[in-house]
């Protein structure tokens, strides 16, 4: 796919049919709405699963304990959630940049990284995955997490995050996936279709971006295909694992 679209080119939000220019503005109005409370409703969204999920992602970074240079480009990572659980993990090298589209995420990440006292380890960037402002090979990791459902052009993005990796670099994603067991997956539908947008009513003031948030992981491709599309974007020793039966699942891959 090419970096301009054409008019007649369409993506899905949620369930609807949009054209591609339309989906990142309709994605932003979302994240604005719900930028300061987006990671208490993970934990409505998730029970509080995320955190162990994050957490293994973390833990498969390999962080250097010691001074150093490890550089984390983490996408779609306003709030700074992952970025500042691998600042707490890392040593003294590790360094973080938040990328985000959205400057009220981006503000949130902002804000805790002062208030945690990681300003001086932390660079915020706006902008969009699919042109990302860096020179290859900038980077040790780059990660993003519950985010690349939201880009209108994955496989761009994908490869743009492949570039940006060092020789020998990882790339991580968590996201939301597809449940593998049967009768869950049926609860699972009805828990998120039914409970998440009035949890967001009541916890977030507003149920409406809830809603999109789940058809979102509806519309997100299954493992299998994510990995082939990490193949054709340049990732070498692509896996995944899935965790709580598939609920979400972690992909990783290489730049060779």
């Amino acid at each position: 796919m090419s970096n301009s679209a054409n008019a007649s080119d369409t993506t899905h939000f949620g369930f609807e049919s949009v054209s591609l220019g339309e989906k990142q503005g309709l994605v932003n109005s979302v994240f604005e709405r719900v930028a300061s409370r987006y990671d208490v409703m993970n934990d409505v969204m998730s029970g509080g699963l995320h955190r162990l999920w994050k957490n293994a992602l973390i833990n498969e970074l390999g962080l250097p304990r010691g001074a150093r240079r490890f550089r984390l480009l983490d996408v779609a990572g306003g709030t700074g959630d992952i970025g500042l659980r691998a600042l707490k993990r890392g040593g003294p090298g590790t360094h973080v940049t938040l990328f985000d589209i959205n400057p009220a995420m981006l503000e949130v990440g902002r804000g805790r990284s002062e208030k945690e006292g990681y300003a001086d380890r932390v660079e915020v960037v706006e902008g969009t995955a699919e042109s990302l402002p860096f020179a290859s090979g900038s980077f040790e990791a780059v990660t993003i997490s519950f985010g690349l459902r939201n880009v209108p052009r994955m496989d761009l993005a994908l490869a743009e995050m492949c570039r940006v990796l060092v020789p020998g670099g990882r790339f991580f994603c968590l996201e939301f996936s597809t449940v593998d067991v049967p009768g869950l997956d049926r609860i699972y539908d009805a828990y998120s279709f039914k409970a998440i947008p009035r949890l967001g009513q009541l916890i977030a003031g507003d149920g409406e971006p809830y809603r999109y948030l789940v058809e979102s992981i509806r519309r997100f491709p299954p493992p299998d295909d994510l990995a082939d599309m990490m193949r054709k974007a340049g990732f070498s020793r692509v896996s995944y694992t899935p965790f709580t039966a598939g609920v979400a699942a972690l992909h990783s891959g290489w730049r060779l």
